[in-house]
């Protein structure tokens, strides 16, 4: 079970984020200031550490995780923030941040988004081996970029492989729309933009054929997963 340090000044907010991640299965700690959030990640081993980029006390956001990595902790942070600009967001992640989440947001959007760290955090060096991912009888093949399911070769153009990828990397886990936004387009998600239903819904022609049962499904108000046929 994984134990996640919570690093929030506005105590509600904090007491909701741990409601939402003890629901989702995780173990949570929590602290309010900088210099509390960084003498329990100094002190305390965790697997994840969610953290407010403003903090009061002299020691906000950005110093703590650039004080966190100077100490050699490479817990992987995801970074929460009202300030949704594109320069704050990659201030934070040249820091040292692994994902960062603009405030207001959706826990479900939290969840998914520290299920991911987490996989990656459990699972680095296998990652990088891998040259094949499959689910079921759908398999890509990284090193040439072609899709089968079954005898059947799939044809995708660059922005369908690269949705289908992270689906398959992420099988089984819903993925939000933001996600697949910053992920394969690498930019931040704009509400606006029908772009990723255009996409998806050409790539789920694709996959799942004619007879076949389907494997990328649409979660209602949440985003999307890909799983094994049931």
């Amino acid at each position: 079970m994984p134990h996640v340090l919570v690093v929030e000044d506005d105590v509600p907010t904090c007491r909701e984020i741990e409601a939402a991640l003890c629901d989702h299965g995780f173990t949570v700690s929590c602290a309010h200031t900088g210099r509390d959030g960084l003498l329990k990640a100094l002190s305390e081993p965790f697997d994840l550490i969610v953290l407010d980029r403003m903090l009061p006390g002299g020691l906000d956001g950005l110093g703590l995780l650039t004080a966190l990595r100077a100490a050699g902790v490479s817990t992987p942070v995801l970074i929460l923030s009202a300030l949704s600009a594109l320069d704050e967001r990659v201030r934070g992640l040249r820091a040292g941040g692994d994902d960062y989440l603009t405030k207001p947001f959706e826990f479900i959007e939290l969840t998914a988004r520290l299920d991911a760290l987490n996989r990656r955090r459990a699972e680095p060096a296998a990652e990088a081996r891998q040259t094949r991912l499959r689910v079921a009888s759908l398999e890509i093949d990284l090193l040439s970029r072609t899709v089968r399911r079954g005898d059947r070769v799939i044809e995708l153009v660059p922005r369908e492989y690269a949705l289908l990828e992270y689906l398959m990397r992420n099988a089984g886990q819903v993925v939000t729309r933001t996600m697949l936004f910053e992920a394969v387009w690498n930019y931040r998600f704009d509400e606006r933009t029908n772009v990723i239903e255009v996409h998806m819904g050409r790539l789920r022609r694709k996959v799942d054929g004619e007879g076949e049962a389907p494997m990328i499904h649409t979660i209602r108000g949440a985003g999307y997963v890909l799983r094994s046929p049931e």
